[in-house]
């Protein structure tokens, strides 16, 4: 069995494995009237935790980078973390296979709440019925319309969710 460096942090403390799922919504995205928002799901040993924080005038690129961020800066510790997003344009830009033309401070702060961690970026189709998935994508929309970050809303997303054992993403069971 290989050895860790001992300069990692998962050498002497072993990292939690951590699943977010999340999302942005930007409603009017660019417009004058625009009012975003970004939501994430943490799920560690069944138990599921939503944060999510107004934007405002973001496009939904902005929202969906955001989303990601919000997930990893509300980890506690460094952890390996498996990140699905209905966001191509977030996975193939952390991936290394699209190049950063805009957006260069929202992916700054991304990278710094990723740089703590090991993270695996999964695309995961939106709209398509995945129960984790649509809660972050309906308190997403909700936060956006509101203006603002309701804890009701959040609460909400956590309860539909429910105590899905992160074992189970990747199976039908995830299927409403």
């Amino acid at each position: 069995m290989p050895l860790k460096s001992p300069k990692t942090p998962a050498a002497t403390h072993p990292a939690k494995s951590v699943t977010i799922f999340c999302d942005g919504s930007s409603l009017g995205n660019g417009r004058a009237e625009t009012r975003a928002a970004a939501v994430a799901l943490l799920g560690f040993r069944g138990i599921w935790r939503s944060v999510g924080t107004y934007l405002g005038n973001a496009t939904n690129q902005q929202a969906e980078i955001a989303a990601a961020a919000v997930g990893l800066e509300a980890l506690r510790e460094p952890c390996r973390v498996h990140l699905f997003t209905d966001s191509r344009y977030v996975v193939e830009t952390m991936s290394g296979r699209f190049r950063r033309k805009a957006n260069l401070e929202w992916w700054q702060r991304l990278d710094k709440a990723a740089s703590r961690h090991r993270v695996e970026w999964e695309w995961t189709k939106g709209h398509d019925g995945h129960v984790v998935q649509e809660a972050v994508d309906r308190a997403a929309r909700r936060i956006a319309t509101l203006g603002r970050v309701d804890e009701d809303v959040l609460r909400d997303a956590e309860d539909s969710v429910g105590t899905i054992e992160v074992s189970e993403i990747d199976g039908a069971s995830l299927l409403t």
